[in-house]
């Protein structure tokens, strides 16, 4: 599917461009229609080969495939060719559910013209094309629509990581703080380590994907072969950078905080062990006193005096609880039970 964002119909783009009075209109292309001339983005949503040509032969650009994009080497993730930046980002997908995905993403900006190639419907995406409809969502110039986009995904990211925030602390007060002052059980601890593995795998997602995305906004603001940015933007950059490096701080911060609580479970899980094994070791001891007596009864040899006894047979039985009483009462002075 080709889907481009125009100008509003009527609108001067200058008098748009300064005041930031409408939002843009998205269309979508059919088969039949040509790619508008004032396009400001055009968005290839799993493309065909044929649409991947008429964006080409439209603005004079090459379109990566899907096996391209996924199979792109690192040195080709960012560069500049005939003054058009062509880059490369994973970004988040399927964050909701228990297996997130990074979706190869690649943006192409032409002149003030941007062209981005996905696969994938990430929820980022989504919000921003909602935000872009509205009177002052962007700035109509495609690397105005670039660098907002990126914001939506960082700001997308901080909500993922406050989410995997507030499920690690459910967890760690089901683990350290039990309501009632009940004692954390196998099922709690098997679903602790179930869900910090998961938060653990969609945090360093989310943190490989701001590492991406960190990479083409220096590449953004530092390349001069393509088109300059303005002073404006160039700001706008530099304020977006640093939102970028304090959420990779706070990402950083969550994955020490799972390895600090997968660390203390297993802690626990170590000594609910240990007690068991305890438990069996101090039985076992408190039965040996009566198993050796038990023993020494059952020897049958001829002259055993006891044999004859007529309160023989309850005198051993006697001793033998008395030998597990003192024995288990010895442990408990000892204070190992």
């Amino acid at each position: 599917m080709i889907f481009v964002h125009l100008p509003p119909m009527g609108d001067d783009p200058v008098e748009a461009i300064n005041h930031r009075r409408r939002g843009l209109d998205r269309q979508s292309l059919g088969p039949s229609d040509a790619v508008p001339a004032e396009a400001v983005w055009i968005d290839l949503i799993d493309p065909s080969r044929e649409e991947d040509r008429r964006v080409e032969v439209a603005l004079g650009i090459e379109i990566p495939t899907r096996e391209e994009s996924r199979n792109i080497e690192p040195s080709e993730v960012l560069y500049v060719e005939d003054g058009v930046r062509y880059m490369s980002a994973r970004i988040l997908c399927q964050s909701g559910t228990e297996s997130p995905t990074l979706v190869p993403i690649s943006f192409i900006l032409k002149d003030r013209q941007l062209v981005t190639v996905r696969y994938d419907e990430p929820r980022s995406f989504q919000i921003f094309i909602n935000r872009l409809a509205r009177p002052g969502g962007c700035l109509p110039a495609g690397d105005h629509v670039l660098v907002s986009l990126f914001e939506t995904v960082i700001d997308r990211a901080a909500e993922i990581l406050r989410l995997s925030g507030e499920r690690i602390d459910e967890v760690s007060s089901a683990v350290f703080d039990p309501k009632g002052g009940q004692r954390a059980d196998v099922d709690t601890f098997r679903t602790t380590l179930q869900t910090m593995g998961m938060e653990g795998t969609r945090i360093s997602k989310v943190r490989e994907s701001l590492v991406s995305i960190e990479r083409m906004l220096l590449f953004l603001s530092a390349n001069t072969a393509g088109p300059s940015l303005g002073d404006d933007l160039r700001a706008e950059v530099r304020t977006t950078l640093r939102d970028l490096q304090s959420l990779e701080d706070h990402a950083t911060f969550l994955s020490g905080k799972i390895q600090f609580l997968l660390d203390a479970v297993l802690g626990l899980v170590s000594l609910e062990q240990n007690k068991i094994i305890k438990i069996f070791s101090v039985a076992a001891v408190v039965f040996l006193p009566p198993t050796l007596i038990a023993s020494s009864y059952g020897m049958n040899f001829k002259n055993m005096p006891e044999l004859d006894w007529h309160y023989g047979y309850p005198m051993a039985l006697g001793v033998m609880v008395l030998s597990a009483i003192g024995t288990y009462l010895f442990f408990k002075l000892k204070r190992w039970l």
